[in-house]
């Protein structure tokens, strides 16, 4: 088990599990709540929701606030997209379950690559 990330079925979700730990491990305060409702691919089936957190903590850390900035959380979001995609043929939910990949194992490989992502940039 990756020590940096915990994920615990029945406590936090995939999503809340990606930003509890992420506050954790760096210090940042992001609203855990905002991943409520992005369990289970935002509860159907579609975007994985542990995914979702990490392009949200992106979007946190570097996105922008107005159309005159430079939107690098769209680059790093791909980044992270693509490899996921890469690595399991889906970045949804539901194919996911059915390929047989464990909520534990996208959580802890998503997170150590939003890590990866984020030390990069």
């Amino acid at each position: 088990m990756n020590k940096k990330v915990e994920y615990v079925k029945g406590q936090l979700n995939c999503a809340e599990s990606i930003i509890a730990s992420f506050n954790k491990n760096n210090g940042t305060t992001i609203p855990v709540a905002l991943g409520s409702g992005m369990g289970t691919g935002a509860t159907i089936g579609s975007l994985c929701g542990a995914v979702n957190a990490a392009v949200l903590v992106i979007g946190f850390l570097k996105g922008r606030e107005t159309y005159l900035e430079e939107n690098r959380a769209r680059a790093l979001s791909n980044e992270l997209l693509k490899d996921i995609k890469e690595k399991y043929n889906s970045e949804l939910c539901v194919d996911l379950k059915k390929s047989g990949t464990s909520c534990q194992e996208i959580v802890e490989y998503t997170y150590e690559k939003l890590e990866e992502i984020l030390k990069e940039k």
